[in-house]
């Protein structure tokens, strides 16, 4: 077929451009690869870290809310102090909550305090205590990598039970079996029941591997709810929107802090869609600098290719005669040096892929928060990139060869 042939001349002249000199060539599509280096790079970096934020959003769960005296994101409607003066979420408030809403499936109330916790004579400073209802493992993310959650029993009468982080059972305990044993916290005696599964740090740094979780009602015996920050997390039934949910809790609230209608809110109201948005518009933000860091170099890698075709067509104008003395077609030759031009753009876009990949294999070793991927995406997307700026930087001398005079072609000596 006419096709194939001409793809297999276009590659044989390709090779042959790149082997006949090397230096020019490669100097060439140094900034091909540059380019693609540069804007795939950045992609890569950006999108392995979306992904890693969108997963640390989603482990708390899209149909979540959290109800507290601080909005997640401010948006310049009203000033700090009037934030100070709201009041804190109480305890009250979720049982109310649970009597009137018919959208939600399960709501918990959280503090989280920080305190010494201590075995024998091991101890850790400033460890994060979370203090919860019952319904706490129905709302967020829970697994156990042992032992049991509390029992309802011991949520309501305020046992002297504590769940712990993996890195707070190895701190404590070294090679021995947490489960069963009492730490002390608040000065007080808790028996470990259960060891939360290691999960390590999230992009934003935070972890349940250093938390403890107690039940509230313990809690309260200790620690002086009105000078701590509070939450009521609330998780709605299946098939509710997030925007149901929302309607119906501000409402619910509202009646309870007793607010006229033209009272603004004195509560926030928060879901994890406002934290996803915010980074989706610094991404489109960053993917729009990453084409301009990445453009100039394509832009100088272009003129690259643009210059080793015109050579091309310079030393082989009077083999183009000859071919076209022989019956070839305008179209013919114009395609055939697109072919080559675009080989040896996507050939420098390969290699500047190739180092992507070699950066993100070193990167992975060294332990970061979140894991560099180059993604199939990318890959096409540098690839077709390469392909693009190949077609553009081509058709001009690809035209020129395909309108030579066939009989002054021949006669070319260069």
């Amino acid at each position: 077929m006419i096709i194939i042939r001409l793809i297999r001349e276009s590659y044989l002249f390709a090779i042959q451009a790149i082997t006949t000199n090397k230096t020019r060539t490669l100097l060439s599509l140094l900034g091909i690869s540059i380019g693609i280096f540069s804007v795939i790079s950045v992609f890569t970096v950006f999108d392995s870290m979306e992904r890693s934020v969108h997963k640390t959003i989603d482990s708390l769960g899209n149909n979540v809310l959290f109800v507290a005296k601080w909005p997640w994101v401010m948006d310049g409607s009203s000033p700090w102090w009037e934030y100070i003066k709201r009041p804190e979420p109480k305890l009250q408030e979720l049982a109310e909550i649970q009597r009137k809403s018919i959208t939600i499936e399960s709501a918990a109330f959280m503090i989280g305090v920080r305190r010494t916790v201590k075995f024998q004579n091991n101890h850790i400073d400033n460890a994060t205590i979370i203090a919860s209802t019952h319904e706490y493992n129905n709302v967020m993310k829970f697994d156990l990598a042992d032992g049991r959650y509390f029992t309802t029993l011991e949520s309501n009468g305020g046992g002297a039970v504590v769940i712990i982080g993996s890195d707070i059972a190895d701190k404590l305990f070294d090679n021995l079996d947490p489960i069963g044993r009492r730490i002390k916290i608040f000065g007080r005696n808790l028996e470990v029941i259960g060891i939360v599964i290691k999960e390590g740090e999230n992009i934003f740094g935070d972890t349940s591997d250093d938390k403890l979780l107690i039940p509230i009602n313990f809690a309260r015996k200790v620690v002086n709810l009105r000078n701590i920050s509070t939450n009521i997390i609330v998780k709605g039934k299946p098939f509710i929107t997030n925007e149901e949910m929302s309607d119906e809790l501000r409402g619910i609230i509202r009646s309870i802090h007793k607010l006229k209608p033209s009272v603004d809110d004195d509560f926030a109201i928060n879901e994890t869609d406002l934290i996803s948005r915010q980074f989706d518009s610094m991404f489109d933000a960053i993917g729009v600098v990453g084409w301009i860091i990445g453009g100039f170099s394509l832009l100088v890698g272009g003129f690259g290719i643009a210059n080793i075709m015109f050579v091309s067509v310079k030393e082989r104008t009077s083999q183009i005669g000859i071919q076209k003395s022989l019956g070839a077609k305008n179209y013919f030759i114009m395609l055939q040096f697109l072919f080559e031009a675009i080989f040896l753009s996507i050939l420098g876009g390969i290699a500047g892929l190739l180092i992507i990949l070699l950066l993100v294999v070193m990167v992975n070793t060294q332990g970061l928060a979140f894991e560099l991927v180059l993604t199939k995406g990318n890959i096409a997307l540098g690839v077709g990139v390469s392909g693009l700026i190949g077609l553009v930087s081509g058709i001009v001398p690809a035209f020129k060869a395909s309108k030579l005079n066939p009989v002054e072609a021949m006669r070319s000596t260069f």
